[in-house]
């Protein structure tokens, strides 16, 4: 409903109107109606469902008030309103019921805002003002003004070395502190994890995105997104088990064409199984922020997820973040592994398990819990780094591979002499 709209364009509708249940709210609102300069008229008597069967047959206004309070199921009832609201529609709720769950969930819906009876002339007025503020703002959005946008994937070369944990506390990074406009994609349908982190529940919006591409399109991605702040959504979905992904990867791509029009930011959780089954993913990806550990299974994957990227996504530029770092105590030294993956480790993540206990229980993201954490000032480097990207290809792609084969590249032997060398050299030490 409160989609993008585009400043300086005639849509040739009405300014207001409103579908109010009672007489006593009626002569609260009328008042200030026509205060604002508009038509008094246009305060009609009948709640929410009134509005709905109205505006099925007629265009709908800038800023649109329905009354709640004879509806039985509101967010089912305001799911209905979206569909027969045109985008830009900009919508306040008023109503009965003091429940701050309630106010949550329809601001999520789209909703502007939600006003509480008995309603007061100031209260209304203000409602009103900041609505209008709506369409009075300059708009970055415009058409006629190019947005510049930064996808960023982020891929885990293992399970559990922190991909998630990095994701949302960039998403969350971008929204509070950069203030920028931005989608975080969780891409584990079954077992994603970042609506958790940010104490949220998943919602359907992904799974109906997947079922139905062909509705995908910017008042859907306003519905079915989760806000977890005011500069922050994310879509995700908690897909049940015995439901196997069926799709060709089309919702996908759509959705990171929507994003691309109606955030400045994205962030994608991307599984590195999708990376095999579907490859077209990044192609409109800018950055590559590839999390590691510093074992030797992580050094195999980095060294193949690199190599895939090189031949099948030039344009990204790959950013090399190690993550839970204890100094002294990973299976590779820094140098071995960058020598193994011919790439530098652009970024080093200090390991933190009290923090991300915290983290865990205030069921905020990592860098929102910890802001003194030497792991979260680390996150903060990596997203002014991607910030400071540009959508234009990098020319910093990967050196070349040359002829060397996987297991030339990666000297597993040699890496575990190195490693049991350590070993038997600090027990002779303790000896001593």
């Amino acid at each position: 409903m409160n989609a993008p709209w585009k400043a300086g364009t005639s849509n040739g509708r009405d300014p207001f109107a409103a579908f109010i249940c009672d007489e006593g709210a009626l002569d609260v609102l009328r008042p200030v109606v026509i205060e604002m300069g508009w038509q008094p008229e246009k305060c009609a008597k009948g709640g929410l469902r009134n509005a709905i069967q109205s505006l099925s047959i007629s265009a709908s206004p800038n800023i649109l008030m329905v009354d709640l309070s004879e509806s039985g199921d509101p967010l089912n009832d305001i799911n209905a309103l979206a569909e027969v609201c045109e985008p830009g529609t900009v919508v306040i709720a008023i109503g009965q019921v003091n429940d701050v769950r309630l106010y949550r969930d329809l601001l999520t819906s789209g909703i502007h805002d939600y006003l509480l009876k008995p309603l007061s002339a100031s209260q209304v007025r203000d409602a009103l003002v900041q609505a209008q503020a709506v369409f009075s703002a300059p708009k970055a959005n415009d058409g006629s003004v190019a947005k510049r946008h930064i996808s960023t994937a982020v891929i885990g070369t293992r399970g559990g070395v922190g991909a998630s944990t990095l994701a949302t506390s960039l998403g969350w990074q971008f929204a509070t502190q950069d203030n920028l406009p931005t989608a975080l994609l969780d891409l584990d349908l079954h077992f994603g994890t970042d609506a958790l982190a940010l104490d949220l529940e998943p919602g359907r919006g992904l799974t109906d995105a997947i079922d139905n591409p062909s509705r995908i399109d910017g008042l859907f991605i306003e519905r079915a997104m989760i806000r977890a702040h005011e500069n922050l959504s994310i879509l995700s979905a908690e897909a049940p088990i015995n439901s196997p992904l069926m799709t060709d990867g089309a919702a996908f791509m759509q959705l990171e064409e929507e994003f691309r029009h109606a955030f400045e930011m994205t962030v994608i959780d991307f599984p590195r199984n999708m990376l095999v089954n579907f490859p077209h993913l990044i192609s409109d990806v800018n950055v590559v922020l590839l999390v590691t550990e510093m074992t030797l299974a992580s050094a195999r994957d980095a060294i193949r997820i690199l190599s895939w990227l090189k031949t099948n996504a030039p344009h990204a530029m790959p950013l090399v973040v190690a993550n839970r770092v204890q100094p002294g105590t990973g299976e590779i030294s820094r140098a071995d592994f960058e020598a193994s993956i011919e790439s530098k480790i652009n970024f080093m993540i200090p390991f933190d398990h009290k923090a991300a206990v915290n983290a865990a229980k205030l069921g905020q993201t990592f860098v929102e819990a910890n802001r003194s954490s030497k792991a979260t000032a680390v996150m903060r480097d990596i997203a002014t780094a991607v910030i400071g990207v540009s959508d234009e290809a990098s020319d910093e792609v990967l050196a070349s591979a040359g002829n060397k084969s996987l297991l030339g590249k990666f000297d597993i032997k040699s890496l575990l002499a190195k490693k049991d060398k350590g070993a038997a050299s600090r027990e002779r030490e303790a000896a001593e």
